[in-house]
């Protein structure tokens, strides 16, 4: 049988790993060396108990790259090019590898910069982790792959069917590039915000932050219209108000970072935006206020 690598266990890796671990062999690679027994608890309320090989960087010589079918970077934005620095001296050069970070950061760079096949992928699947022995599957959602420039369709194809089979929905698209943005904008428009005011995400329903959310969604559409990227069916700003309605009792990833006193995603998520905006002699006062907020909030040591 074919084997998936998981490098990253926080909630998002674990809860990919326990699912590919129903059908197929799962490694899975973190900085430190978590509990072998893991347990999955789906939205259901059950408990599902699997047993993971569990590495670190010292121990990767045990990591048999013959049958790796994909690896699974499921690691933070700023840590995705370290973390791939660390494994690939051990993968063939054609060992397929898939992005699942947040933002749209590290994704074109890595894929320009590796020799083997990149795909990226967007999911909707909600998970938080409680200690090093579990994750909670939070939310069904949906998972959509690709390659940035539609190519390895049969990869994708493949690879869509594999999580699919093992309970998370996926679907291989020739349009991953507008698929990543319009989930930047959802991040763009909720994640700084709640991690600045430490909300709740329907916190921001409130009248005091609806105007912030609203002139952040102009910014951003002005944006994507720019870059030429389409809008969604009916437009941002009812695609994000559903996005916050949906998660109202969320607490997004970087608010939990802040809380945590851990670094945040914000460069991922809000650079992209600014660099495009600048290319494009648009002005983002409340992007540009988000971001510098955010960086001087980040603890030292950030990566």
């Amino acid at each position: 049988m074919t084997q998936h690598l998981i490098v990253g266990p926080g909630a998002m890796g674990r809860l990919l790993a326990l699912h590919l671990a129903e059908r197929h062999p799962v490694t899975l690679l973190g900085r430190r060396s978590l509990p072998r027994c893991q347990t999955l608890t789906t939205p259901e309320g059950e408990c599902r108990h699997r047993s993971l090989e569990c590495l670190t960087p010292d121990s990767l010589e045990r990591l048999d790259t013959s049958r790796l079918a994909a690896v699974h970077l499921v690691t933070k934005a700023y840590a995705a090019d370290a973390a791939l620095a660390t494994v690939a001296p051990r993968l063939p050069s054609d060992t397929p590898l898939v992005l699942w970070q947040n933002g749209f950061d590290s994704q074109p760079r890595l894929t320009r910069h590796r020799q083997g096949p990149t795909l990226c992928a967007t999911t909707t699947e909600g998970a938080y982790s409680y200690g090093d022995e579990g994750v909670v599957h939070a939310g069904h959602g949906q998972t959509w792959i690709g390659h940035l420039d539609g190519r390895h369709p049969e990869l994708a194809a493949g690879l869509a069917a594999t999580l699919t089979a093992t309970g998370i929905p996926a679907l291989a698209v020739d349009d991953i590039r507008v698929r990543l943005w319009h989930k930047l904008a959802v991040n763009a428009a909720i994640n700084p915000l709640v991690a600045r005011f430490r909300l709740r995400n329907g916190q921001l329903r409130e009248p005091r932050f609806r105007p912030m959310v609203d002139a952040i969604i102009e910014e951003v559409a002005s944006i994507m219209a720019a870059e030429a990227i389409p809008p969604p069916p009916h437009g941002f700003s009812t695609m994000i108000w559903e996005v916050i309605a949906a998660t109202a009792e969320n607490r997004a990833s970087m608010l939990q970072d802040t809380l945590a006193g851990r670094p945040t995603e914000h460069d991922a998520i809000l650079l992209p935006l600014l660099r495009a905006a600048r290319e494009n002699g648009l002005e983002t006062p409340q992007l540009s206020a988000l971001h510098r907020r955010l960086d001087t909030r980040q603890p030292s040591g950030k990566a």
